[in-house]
């Protein structure tokens, strides 16, 4: 028995129904809050912030590390939640590497900047920061926008995904379990409550993770507040093959930046392009690993690619796939519904011969789908790698590291990974350009992104 979801799923006569990703059955209902809901929310938390902010650095580090514990501790129960909600083989994982970022926060060191002439420059609570964010990491990436606004002093008010609502749910049950009342409080609501949230005039900072169409309409609705903004937005990230790479030696590596979480992941590695010299071989190699990859439930840690998460997002997986097959493209391997799994698993596909005005490459397939595009000279693939409106991540794949960072150093992405893709810590700042959004999160400048600035002269 799940107590931890027991807690926060409301009846079937008021709530909403859950369902598992993988076989579609109710797991539970989230409660339906309103707009009243939600100004009630932030009024309450705007009255906490003053004594949340009043404990200093040091206490309110200390209760994030117990809520750390805390989340350890129930690692198991969120977990469970977190696959039937998401479909992600070992939710437990996600459980951990939450309470590991919380820590993270509240470890992160951040002194007052001694300036000229006996000046100091502050970092200051925000007041009451808004958190929206996705259904591919919904503990996970709640954890990267609640931990530093909690540290620098601010509340949060936190809308969850409305496909994955329990986990966060569950999630802030814990941090409520050893906070203060009212520093953090979740709402689980339809788009009426994250446009209200976005655009509520006592919100002084609104954190998103989601699409780049979404983000948009977040500045405009924060626009009437001046709401500050931290942006990670949609990712349409590409790989570097250079010539003379051992493809054997990374082969691993680079099927799982593309294809961990099944795809959808911002930052996968989603356009991989190869140098001719080493195309088939590669195309074979990547072909090899996604027959081999186990699929299934991720309640069974047997598995490692677990379904597509809602019905909308298969919908664009089996689109962009049908697409590029009808352009010419060659289905290496998958391309069809692995129907006998259930019904949002998507065989994973490696799609050779493509061209790079193919839907599958010129938009984010969010999905366990890779194009792999031929090219013969380096600079003309910088270019093609450069040629689309995100910015978020890279990644260059060599054998000399040295020369790989060279190509890095012209790729417009906010992290370029050398012989590696979408790794990430919580002391190294993230975030994209273009229109992949803006501001930093982790590490020192996440924290600096959740505080006013403040210039003290003696």
């Amino acid at each position: 028995m799940n107590e931890l979801l027991q807690t926060v799923t409301a009846t079937a006569d008021t709530g909403r129904p859950i369902l598992d990703a993988a076989t579609r059955e109710v797991i539970g209902h989230a409660p339906v809050q309103s707009v009243a809901d939600l100004d009630a929310a932030i009024a309450a938390a705007s009255l906490a912030q003053a004594s949340w902010s009043a404990l200093g650095h040091a206490e309110r580090s200390r209760l994030m590390r117990l809520v750390a514990d805390d989340i350890d501790a129930h690692a198991v129960e969120l977990g469970q939640i977190i696959t039937h909600e998401q479909g992600k083989v070992a939710g437990e994982g996600e459980a951990h590497g939450a309470a590991h970022w919380l820590r993270g926060a509240a470890d992160t060191v951040l002194e007052p900047q001694q300036l000229a002439e006996g000046s100091e420059l502050h970092y200051v609570p925000l007041g009451v920061v808004a958190s929206i964010g996705p259904w591919n990491f919904p503990v996970m990436i709640a954890v990267w926008h609640i931990a530093p606004a909690l540290r620098m002093g601010n509340t949060v008010v936190i809308k969850p995904s409305e496909n994955t609502p329990l986990s966060v749910l569950a999630l802030v049950e814990i941090f409520r379990r050893h906070l203060p009342a009212d520093v953090v409080t979740a709402i689980s609501g339809d788009r009426e409550v994250g446009a209200a949230l976005a655009s509520h005039p006592d919100i002084a900072k609104i954190v998103f993770t989601g699409s780049t169409a979404t983000g948009r309409r977040i500045v405009e609705s924060s626009s009437a507040n001046l709401a500050r903004l931290t942006l990670e937005l949609g990712g349409n990230d590409a790989g570097i093959v250079l010539p003379g790479t051992d493809v054997d030696a990374i082969a691993d590596t680079l099927f799982w930046g593309a294809f961990m979480n099944t795809g959808q992941v911002c930052a996968a590695l989603k356009r991989l392009y190869v140098h001719d010299s080493i195309y088939a071989e590669t195309v074979a190699a990547l072909a090899a690993r996604a027959e081999a990859a186990p699929m299934g439930s991720g309640h069974d840690k047997a598995n490692r690619l677990g379904p597509v998460q809602n019905p909308a997002q298969f919908d664009i997986v089996a689109r962009l796939v049908r697409d590029a097959e009808e352009r010419g493209a060659r289905i290496v391997t998958g391309g069809e519904p692995a129907v006998e799994l259930g019904p949002l698993f998507y065989r994973p596909t490696i799609i050779a011969d493509v061209d790079d005005d193919a839907a599958v490459v010129v938009e984010e397939q969010f999905g366990p789908v890779l194009p792999v595009i031929r090219y013969t000279d380096v600079d003309d693939a910088v270019r093609r790698a450069n040629g689309t409106e995100q910015g978020l991540g890279a990644s260059v794949w060599g054998p000399d590291p040295d020369a790989a960072a060279l190509i890095a150093q012209r790729l417009d992405a906010g992290t370029v990974w050398i012989n590696q893709h979408g790794g990430v810590d919580p002391q190294v700042p993230f975030g994209g350009t273009k229109a992949s959004g803006y501001g930093l999160e982790f590490g020192v400048e996440g924290l600096k992104a959740m505080a006013a600035t403040k210039v003290i002269r003696r």
